[in-house]
């Protein structure tokens, strides 16, 4: 089992949970690509708020990247074989077991999400600044890509999660209506 480091997760937790907020619709419509309004103050948040005080931005966080797992998931669905494609919200088995363990140790340690995760702070906030965002992404590189039936499809020459994860968020450029699923296949 490859361990990988805390820098490594928490770069990746920071990517996932940054396009993952992105990407919700709702009353304050960011991108649209998953039916969520979690992140908005009289959204998800005020549930949140008064559910689970302690851990509320980050049950919202975790609940926005799960709303964009499954958008992911339904999408890969539609692959021949969706085993094979990686993607910002499936690494793999064993990656993927590693994430979810980091966002719940994060969550345990008490710091707010923008603390622990400094990167988040770049890209989350209480105002959606579609420029900026934009700016956000073409930061990651090139959004070498091509289209494919089962989304974006992502040309690298690296399986180094880091420079793989920033390769399929510089590929979500341009932003369609819906999630255009930027990966990779092995």
């Amino acid at each position: 089992m490859t361990r990988h480091p805390t820098s490594t997760l928490d770069h990746l937790l920071t990517l996932q949970l940054a396009v993952a907020w992105a990407g919700e619709a709702g009353e304050e419509p960011r991108l649209g690509w998953w039916r969520t309004d979690l992140h908005s103050e009289f959204g998800g948040q005020d549930l949140f708020e008064r559910l689970l005080p302690n851990t509320a931005p980050w049950a919202v966080l975790q609940a926005v990247r799960e709303a964009a797992r499954r958008t992911d998931a339904q999408q890969r669905s539609r692959s021949h074989d969706p085993d094979r494609l990686v993607t910002l919200f499936r690494f793999g088995f064993e990656l993927d077991e590693h994430l979810d363990e980091r966002l719940a140790d994060l969550k345990r340690a008490g710091l707010p999400p923008e603390q622990a995760l400094p990167g988040l702070a770049e890209v989350v906030h209480e105002d959606w600044d579609a420029e900026a965002f934009t700016e956000w992404v073409g930061a990651h590189g090139d959004p070498d890509h091509t289209a494919s039936p089962s989304g974006r499809l992502v040309k690298t020459d690296t399986d180094a999660p880091e420079r793989l994860a920033a390769k399929l968020v510089a590929a979500l450029a341009p932003f369609p209506d819906a999630y255009p699923m930027p990966h990779v296949r092995t």
